[in-house]
């Protein structure tokens, strides 16, 4: 790899932050794939807030940082860092919305709180704010109208943010922190202790089917939406793909998700990419 060009440097680390969108992002146009390298950096960074700090205020200075970053980038100014310098001139080319970034660091101080959302809504809620906007700004990107657009990246990204917190289950609770909803705990016989305790792995996994099956839902739609857009529009909203091939294998591995086949080898997910952005899935 050539250490001395940008655009490389952009997909290596863009490649160990966020692996699957990575791989969606190497279908766009050459050109764009910069752009969204940038935008999957900005989001990791705010996503691991809450991992890299040891209290919730310091969580809160540190998405303040980037709300402030934002803001110069929009002002004209700018501050410099390896992640907002790439991500402004994103913004510079593209002409990006602002208030998708502000939804996005926004939607990451409810990382900060231990307390289960208290409702399906709610984290349908968390899920859209979290990662629908990532969606509306690659779909500007790719040069679509994001506005118009806007129940597209809504069910791609609820449906791509429900399925991966599921997979990330025993991570978050390995933290303390367990993003199943307390109505949803109610009706599975659990509560945050017996979670975290990893007692009643069969309610668990109900709980686990309980979510996965909204999941499915925006993820259908997603699919359904997607079918007549534009190449540029459906390559930009690919998570949709991966997100359904996702919930199959948790559902094949009876929704546990500490199950090791219940998870995609890199090259499988290549191929339904690849599929999916040649033939127009």
């Amino acid at each position: 790899m050539d250490q001395n060009n940008p655009t490389l440097r952009l997909a290596a680390r863009a490649r160990a932050a966020d692996p699957d969108r990575y791989m969606c992002a190497l279908f766009a146009a050459p050109h764009q794939r910069g752009a969204l390298f940038a935008l999957l950096l900005f989001n990791a960074e705010i996503a691991r807030v809450r991992e890299v700090v040891s209290e919730p205020m310091l969580g809160q200075i540190r998405l303040q940082w980037w709300r402030e970053a934002i803001d110069e980038i929009y002002r004209g100014s700018g501050r410099r860092h390896e992640v907002a310098d790439p991500l402004a001139e994103a913004i510079r080319t593209y002409g990006l919305t602002r208030s998708y970034f502000e939804r996005l660091i926004d939607a990451r101080e409810t990382d900060l709180d231990d307390t289960p959302p208290e409702s399906m809504a709610a984290l349908e809620h968390y899920a859209e704010e979290s990662a629908a906007p990532l969606v509306s700004l690659a779909l500007e990107i790719a040069g679509a109208d994001a506005g118009a657009l806007a129940d597209v990246a809504r069910h791609t990204g609820i449906g791509w943010a429900l399925t991966g917190l599921m997979r990330a289950l025993p991570h978050h609770v390995a933290e303390g922190r367990v993003m199943l909803p307390q109505d949803v705990l109610a009706a599975t016989g659990l509560t945050v202790q017996t979670v975290r305790g990893g007692e009643a792995r069969a309610n668990i996994a109900r709980a686990v089917e309980k979510v996965a099956d909204v999941a499915r839902q925006h993820s259908h739609e997603a699919r359904v939406l997607r079918r007549p857009l534009p190449r540029a529009a459906k390559r930009a909203t690919l998570q949709a793909i991966l997100s359904g091939a996702y919930l199959r294998r948790l559902a094949a591995c009876g929704h546990d998700p500490t199950d090791p086949r219940a998870t995609l080898g890199p090259l499988y997910r290549q191929l339904l990419l690849t599929r999916a952005a040649l033939f127009g899935a």
